[in-house]
């Protein structure tokens, strides 16, 4: 079967079969992932493995990044096999039976908690979904009011001055909302501008939502009702790296956009990774040493092409591209911020001056790579220190509704 290159349907409104069906191949992708699971443990049992492999890590990986290992042989093997394939033709079954009800049952209104539920399983396995045609795999959207921006809806009033928010891995349009506020809707009226809000599966590579983020950006300021005079982007945590890389990525595509761009945002953008998916990653790699725990990393392996992006903050294809993604090397091509922009970095601390608590992070993004900073000169931004802030006491998702982070983006915005 052929891989789509997009989800065929949007997720925007409530589609319960569709959601049904995508749940039951889950389950089914999950009992077949178990039971391979088991089978190769079994299997190293049967063989009598030493505790220890070596040059495994040089060894072929298998799409879910776990290199490969013999499975049962005999009665044991034909009973996990037939345990596979069972899942696989009640899987397929189901989903043959309820295939022609989803357009049929859908409904018209978004529903916020299905789309904040659905994205959060988009960052985890966003990629697997997409590959196996799933219709829980989220296309990349832009949004107004949890709904796809309809361009032509804005008419004439519309405002001259675009603001485009990027949500971050696991999150929706509808998580810039968070403790009543939303950078957003504050923003928009004082500025004069069209609050737009990206709605994409985190899940998938950055350089491949940056790549369908220009893309959309594209197409909206051609249909712009008015003549548009200026964009602004707001980039929360890996939402503003599919920001760059979508600025990256949009001059091969012939993309005009970002002539308009004048100001660019980032709130705890791991530039250069994150110490969690580098943490990750030295944990899949220690247990692929033993035959025993090597099953295992069958599930480590799962997390999504996104979170290994995050690794060390990969803009473009060739980031991930040669050794692999569960590579643990640093492959990037630097990657300047555009001229003419105006940027600015806000960094979180989970402690403030004087207190208890981390004064180096935000709970998930160091300051250092959130404000660009880097040992080799030509990886660092270069942000002038007036245009980089750290706010003390302040989490990573405090970032979105912190009153001091909203003055500091009307002031440099404004």
């Amino acid at each position: 079967m052929t891989t789509p290159t997009a989800p065929r349907r949007p997720s925007s409104a409530r589609q319960p079969v569709a959601d049904l069906r995508g749940s039951l191949r889950l389950l089914a992708d999950g009992t077949r992932g178990v039971t391979a699971i088991a089978g190769a443990l079994h299997g190293q049992i049967q063989r009598l493995a030493p505790p220890l492999r070596w040059g495994t890590w040089l060894d072929a990986e298998l799409p879910d990044g776990s290199a490969g290992l013999p499975p049962a042989r005999g009665l044991s093997g034909l009973v996990y096999r037939s345990i596979q394939g069972t899942a696989r033709l009640v899987g397929d079954g189901f989903d043959g039976l309820l295939a022609p009800f989803d357009t049929a049952l859908a409904g018209t209104e978004p529903s916020p908690r299905r789309d904040m539920l659905v994205a959060a399983l988009n960052g985890v396995l966003g990629d697997h979904l997409l590959h196996s045609d799933n219709p829980l795999a989220l296309p990349l959207q832009l949004r107004q009011h949890g709904r796809p921006l309809d361009v032509a809806a804005l008419g004439p009033q519309a405002p001259g001055r675009l603001l485009l928010l990027v949500h971050g891995l696991c999150m929706s349009d509808h998580g810039w909302c968070r403790n009543g506020h939303d950078h957003g809707q504050a923003l928009a009226p004082a500025l004069g501008a069209a609050p737009v809000y990206a709605f994409y599966n985190s899940g998938l590579h950055i350089s491949t939502n940056g790549r369908a983020l220009s893309q959309a950006l594209q197409a909206v300021v051609d249909a712009w009702p008015v003549a548009l005079a200026r964009v602004d982007i707001v980039g929360h945590s890996m939402g503003g790296l599919v920001a760059r890389s979508a600025l990256a990525q949009a001059a091969a595509a012939g993309h005009t956009w970002p002539a308009k761009l004048q100001s660019l945002v980032f709130l705890g953008t791991p530039h250069h990774g994150a110490p969690l998916e580098r943490a990750g990653n030295w944990l899949h790699r220690v247990l692929d040493l033993s035959p025993y725990a090597a099953p295992f990393t069958r599930l480590s392996g799962l997390r999504s092409q996104g979170i290994t992006d995050l690794r060390h903050g990969n803009l473009l294809d060739a980031d991930w591209r040669g050794p692999g993604r569960f590579d643990g090397r640093d492959h990037r091509s630097p990657v300047a911020l555009p001229d003419g922009v105006q940027a600015w970095a806000i960094a979180g601390t989970t402690g403030g001056p004087g207190q208890r608590g981390s004064m180096v992070s935000d709970g998930l993004v160091p300051v250092e790579s959130a404000l660009g900073h880097h040992r080799r000169a030509a990886m660092r931004l270069n942000l002038p220190v007036e245009r980089c802030w750290v706010g003390h006491g302040i989490g990573h998702l405090d970032l979105l509704s912190d009153p001091l982070v909203y003055r500091k983006l009307l002031g440099w915005m404004g």
